[in-house]
């Protein structure tokens, strides 16, 4: 009889184990899940961004006839961004890299036409200019909303898979650390000056 309870014990045991190792199991799943989900946001923002330009391009064309320089390069952002987009993978820091330093170099293009449209008033009073730069705008903060949104997916994941007891579990099923999307702007990281 006695051999029976301690059997009964080690089956419970075992079980309770066994439930809390699929739980910590099913809690990095969904945590990995849930950034990569946030990826897909950001390419969803991404990919609106990227459909924009070449309308803002076209528009700007007839006006800017002697800033040609300076289209070409927002169009090679574009391509560029678009390029490292397509390769880019919430598990490889590598490409997120990638992908921000092309989108990085995007939006320096970008801020260049849109100081050279302020010296073409016909242009920057255009409806249709208007109205791209304000659909552009928008899509940049959904660009920032989204992107704010992943980091804290990546780190709500890599908090959970680092801590203990779920980081013998993540090992065990080899649960990779996620890479933050981040974007070096040398601007933000500036100063502003002011002058009087």
């Amino acid at each position: 009889m006695e051999w029976l309870i301690g059997l009964v014990c080690l089956v419970l045991i075992v079980a309770v184990v066994a439930f809390w190792a699929i739980s910590l199991y099913n809690g990095l799943v969904r945590a990995r899940n849930a950034y990569q989900n946030a990826f897909a946001q950001i390419d969803v923002q991404l990919t609106r961004r990227h459909d924009l330009i070449p309308n803002l391009v076209e528009v700007a064309k007839g006006y800017l006839k002697h800033e040609r320089e300076t289209l070409e390069a927002v169009v090679a952002a574009r391509t560029r961004a678009v390029t490292a987009q397509a390769a880019a993978s919430p598990a490889d820091a590598a490409t997120l890299q990638q992908l921000g330093g092309a989108e990085n170099m995007l939006t320096q293009a970008l801020g260049r036409l849109f100081a050279l449209a302020e010296a073409y008033p016909d242009l920057k009073a255009n409806q249709n200019m208007m109205q791209l730069s304000e659909e552009l705008t928008s899509t940049e903060n959904r660009v920032a909303f989204a992107r704010q949104a992943y980091n804290d997916a990546v780190m709500a994941f890599n908090n959970k898979r680092e801590t203990f007891p779920a980081s013998v579990v993540a090992g065990m099923f080899s649960f990779a650390p996620a890479a933050l999307f981040e974007i070096e702007d040398p601007q933000q990281r500036q100063a502003p000056r002011v002058q009087f």
